[in-house]
């Protein structure tokens, strides 16, 4: 039984929200809070224009009570306004200002509407902010369409940080949804640093602490080093022009009888080849003569 209670009464909650934002206007109201006090029922309407809300001398939200009163046969309904210091912060009425822009002027400026928003959102001093556009934009076959800029959490716990909102646009091709997504400048990052005027102070004053330390070191270490004893130079003898030269060695001797022998082999390969050559001019005229004599012979 409670919890036929528990959905019933969120039917009546939703249904009284429903009712308030078609009543007051698309575009007006961000949030609507309903609290159960023991003296009746407190709504609360946060909005960026409470002037229209309100009405001439209070008009409109006495209908509202009256309303509610008959209608949702609520006991004591207490009205109260909150107003929103900066509207480009709030997710909801961008999204419902960028709806009532596409079906102002139609699909085809998706894109200067987009952007328009995007760079007031991020002029305002907003840390990150994201658009999407899903639709028959701009031709029959529908995409999705996404505008970005800045710095915008998705996982973690700074993702509760982030203002996100949805809303629907009727134009003549079709529904557009919109999708918002804002990260205000007040939003907590637990990432971010940040640098106090006592944390510069303290990073200028350790250069001059780390330079006083330097100094003190640099002094000890001269101290300590007029305190030890210099060392005394030890003279080297004058060597004399006429030394004698130190003995050879065994292998420095050995080699150098190799390269005297080598040497002797070449000059006599040398000699040979000069003596074969001659051998074989003589060789060669005394063929030359018995050639000749023989021909003297036969021509006798």
């Amino acid at each position: 039984m409670e919890e036929r209670k528990f959905i019933n009464l969120k039917k009546e909650e939703f249904g009284i929200k429903e009712y308030i934002k078609r009543n007051l206007g698309k575009g007006k109201i961000s949030r609507l809070d309903i609290e159960y006090t023991p003296i009746g029922e407190k709504i609360i309407i946060s909005t960026s224009k409470p002037g229209l809300v309100i009405g001439r001398r209070g008009e409109k939200i006495q209908e509202l009570t009256t309303i509610l009163k008959t209608r949702f046969k609520l006991e004591n309904p207490h009205i109260e306004i909150n107003e929103i210091a900066n509207p480009l912060f709030d997710a909801q009425l961008v999204a419902d200002e960028i709806s009532m822009a596409l079906e102002r002027m139609g699909n085809l400026k998706f894109k200067v509407i987009a952007y328009r928003k995007l760079q007031e959102i991020i002029n305002a001093g907003a840390l990150g902010c994201e658009l999407r556009l899903s639709g028959k934009l701009p031709s029959e076959r529908s995409r999705t369409w996404r505008f970005a800029e800045g710095y915008l959490k998705k996982a973690g716990e700074p993702s509760k940080e982030i203002d996100r909102a949805q809303a629907t646009a009727l134009t003549k091709t079709g529904i557009i949804g919109i999708k918002v997504a804002i990260m205000s400048p007040n939003a907590r990052i637990y990432d971010k640093i940040d640098i106090d005027e006592q944390i510069k102070k303290q990073i200028n004053e350790e250069p001059e602490e780390e330079d006083f330390i330097k100094k003190k070191t640099k002094e000890k270490s001269e101290e300590e080093v007029e305190k030890k004893p210099k060392p005394k130079k030890i003279k080297k003898p004058i060597k004399n022009k006429k030394e004698k030269k130190k003995p050879k060695k065994e292998t420095d001797k050995k080699i150098e009888k190799e390269e005297k022998e080598l040497a002797k082999e070449i000059t006599k390969t040398e000699e040979k080849v000069e003596k074969h050559k001659i051998t074989q001019k003589q060789a060669d005229k005394e063929i030359k003569q018995e050639v000749k004599e023989g021909v003297k012979e036969l021509k006798k």
